[in-house]
């Protein structure tokens, strides 16, 4: 539906997010380590860090050999296994744009937690849906959903470069993209619960986060903020067309250096 690009939304409480970044990098570092295994080893560390719902509710259990850690940490371990390159960056696109926020507004170790538990939530709802199916589920999908929900009812109303069908980037308010991917990901579980995509695990990240932001975000800091903030693109054109020059000198890419 579309590709987040940039925000104008400053950080407030903390300098760096080092906990974004760190996630970042820990998936890129492990996609590294699994693109670099042959296909069976890779195939066996997606067996024993993914997810299976059948050997999570006992219908089934990993041959001997298969685990790598104990069945209950799968429901993290998922989150960090990916199976390519583009299904890694659009995971990781939407936690470099839509994370340092949420980070901001709860701390470094409170968002690691909050994203944890994100990503078990994706996991348990995928599984009580497909409780008996021995697929097993990868990628960080439901702790990014997690983040998701956390940044729409943080900041509903900051403006954000999205890139809309892959043509054409436009700045939004960040309720109509996110709310129309919130509300896809809910219509796509209703009609196509067995699909490829693991809507459930998506649905139970969007849940989770929308629960953890009530209750992990720092004192003070409100929910569905007010503020309309203008990336600064836009105002920087309609500076120059304001002194007329038609927006041509000084204009600046929308993902200058606000971090979002």
């Amino acid at each position: 539906m579309f590709i987040p690009l940039h925000d104008a939304n400053t950080l407030k409480h903390i300098r760096v997010q080092w906990v974004t970044l760190a996630l970042i990098a820990l998936n890129l570092a492990v996609w590294l380590f699994t693109s670099l295994e042959s296909e069976l080893a890779a195939q066996a560390t997606t067996v024993g860090l993914g997810y299976i719902p059948a050997v999570a509710f006992g219908h089934a259990q990993l041959a001997q050999g298969l685990e790598i850690v104990p069945e209950p940490f799968t429901y993290i371990t998922y989150a960090f296994i990916h199976t390519g390159i583009w299904h890694l960056a659009s995971n990781m696109v939407f936690l470099w744009v839509f994370g340092d926020n949420v980070e901001d507004a709860m701390g470094h170790l409170r968002f690691l937690l909050f994203y944890v538990l994100c990503a078990a939530g994706g996991a348990l709802c995928h599984g009580l849906l497909t409780m008996t199916s021995e697929a097993p589920l990868v990628g960080a999908s439901g702790a990014i959903s997690g983040v998701v929900a956390a940044y729409v009812m943080l900041h509903p109303r900051v403006r954000v470069w999205v890139l809309v069908f892959l043509r054409v980037p436009l700045p939004l308010p960040a309720f109509v993209p996110l709310l129309l991917w919130i509300a896809q990901q809910f219509f796509m579980l209703a009609i196509a619960p067995d699909g490829d995509v693991s809507w459930g695990a998506h649905v139970g990240g969007i849940l989770t986060g929308a629960l953890l932001i009530l209750v992990l975000r720092r004192p003070g800091v409100p929910l569905f903020d007010r503020q309309i903030v203008t990336p600064r693109a836009v105002r920087d054109e309609a500076d120059a067309v304001a002194a007329g020059t038609g927006g041509r000198s000084g204009q600046r890419l929308p993902w200058g250096r606000d971090r979002g």
